[in-house]
C-alpha cells in the first residue's frame, strides 16, 4: 500500500481560486477555512473531491497544488474552474497529532 491516508470523511469545503496551465503542469489554488488550514502543511496531503494530492505551498487564505498531466487525464479535474466549490479532507496524521498534543 502506498500514497496518502484518505478516509473519505469531508472536513470542509473550499473554493477554487485559480485553475490553469502554468508551464507544463497545471496550478490549482484553493481557498479554505482557517480551521481547515491548521492541518495543511507544505508537502503534506489533502484530498480534493476524494483525490489525494500533495500540497505545494501555502497561500493567503488557502493552499496551492500542482497537477501533473497524468492526474489531469485520469481525474475529473479538467473541467473545474475558478469559483467552484470542492470538498476537502485534511491530513489524517495532522488531526491525530493535534489531538494527541491536546490542541483539538
Amino acid at each position: 500500500m502506498g500514497g496518502h491516508f484518505v478516509t473519505g470523511h469531508i472536513d470542509g469545503c473550499g473554493e477554487i481560486l485559480f485553475f490553469g496551465r502554468d508551464g507544463a503542469d497545471w496550478r490549482l489554488d484553493i481557498k479554505a477555512s482557517e480551521t481547515f488550514l491548521r492541518h495543511v502543511v507544505r508537502k503534506g496531503c489533502v484530498a480534493v473531491d476524494g483525490m489525494s494530492l500533495t500540497v505545494a505551498d501555502l497561500i493567503p487564505d488557502g493552499f496551492r497544488l500542482w497537477i501533473i498531466p497524468h492526474t489531469l487525464e485520469v481525474t475529473n479535474l479538467s473541467g473545474r474552474k475558478a469559483g467552484e466549490r470542492v470538498n476537502l479532507e485534511s491530513d489524517l496524521l495532522a488531526k491525530y497529532a493535534e489531538k494527541l498534543l491536546g490542541k483539538a
